[in-house]
């Protein structure tokens, strides 16, 4: 089975999500895994998709064709074999926040104090939340914890940045849950 990466951009409306889903389930493909949001005014969908049958990319072209006329950029790429697995994740999973002005830099303050001490990000999401007279700047990350790296410890690493950024900054475990 073949698997490819489909990403869709484009400025946000109504019904974007049915088109592109209908294409996939008339051109019988599966979604294995997505992710899609708002960004600015431009909506942004990043799917793993799969076909039985379909292996080369070009084929996709003419079903996808509606999307780009209807102003949506549309981006496929052939992923190598074991691409589309997700994969497994040694450490704890906890939620890293972080709320302040908005200023340039918090994200990659954050993401290197994170790199630096071996966190993977599986998730980061920011939005403008508040008024427009008293914006506050809001980043979620889902991160993976290295084995010895407790979430209490991360907190207190993380405590020189929230005074060097001038922001709140908290950690908190993800119990998974198995059904």
């Amino acid at each position: 089975m073949s698997h490819f990466a489909l990403t869709i951009i484009g400025r946000d409306r109504p019904g974007i999500v049915a088109q592109v889903t209908e294409i996939l389930y008339r051109e019988g493909c599966n979604i294995a895994d997505s992710s899609c949001s708002i960004l600015g005014g431009q909506f942004a969908m990043i799917l793993i998709i799969s076909h039985p049958e379909i292996s080369d990319k070009q084929i996709f072209e003419e079903a996808f064709a509606p999307l780009e006329e209807l102003n949506l950029s549309v981006f496929l790429r052939t992923l190598k074999p074991g691409g589309e697995k997700h994969p497994t994740l040694e450490g704890e999973i906890c939620m890293i926040s972080v709320y302040g002005a908005d200023k340039p830099g918090i994200v990659y303050r954050v993401s290197k104090e994170l790199a630096s001490q071996k966190v993977n990000i599986t998730d980061l999401n920011t939005k403008l939340v508040g008024s427009e007279e008293r914006p506050v700047y809001v980043m979620m990350l889902e991160g993976v914890l290295p084995e010895g790296l407790q979430p209490e410890n991360l907190e207190v690493i993380m405590e020189r940045l929230k005074d060097e950024l001038s922001v709140d900054i908290t950690v908190r475990t993800i119990t998974p849950v198995e059904l």
